[in-house]
């Protein structure tokens, strides 16, 4: 089994910055492309930035410029730098992966689409 675990939400002020990052747990062989989502109360669950297996990046319009998405391949892990965050930068934040591919003794498995449980950023004075 593998498992997506997100951590570095918490309360700050606006013009703030906050470190989000995303660490992938199990016998994993490999992950293609890893993101970001976020989801405000009352609103749907919204793309924010993602970042391919070779290091390429793609941003939502109100991410770019201000987040920065990255990954290390050896860890497993997936970070995002949220700087000059604004009031409505809040929300739960999601780490995705579309597929991972993991390992047992004898056999390589493919998991699709995984989301961690997600971790509150509230931007706030």
């Amino acid at each position: 089994q593998v498992q997506l675990v997100e951590s570095g939400g918490g309360l700050v002020q606006p013009g703030g910055s906050l470190r989000l990052s995303c660490a992938a747990s199990g016998r994993i062989f490999s992950i293609n492309d890893m993101g970001w989502y976020r989801e405000a109360p009352g609103k749907q669950r919204e793309y924010v930035a993602r970042i391919t297996i070779d290091g390429s990046t793609n941003y939502a319009d109100s991410a770019k410029g201000r987040f920065t998405i990255s990954r290390d391949n050896a860890k497993n892990t997936v970070s995002l730098q949220m700087n000059s965050l604004k009031p409505e930068d809040t929300a739960v934040y999601y780490c995705n992966a579309d597929r991972i591919t993991y390992r047992s003794d004898t056999d390589f498995y493919t998991k699709y689409d995984s989301w961690g449980r997600g971790t509150q950023v509230t931007v706030s004075s």
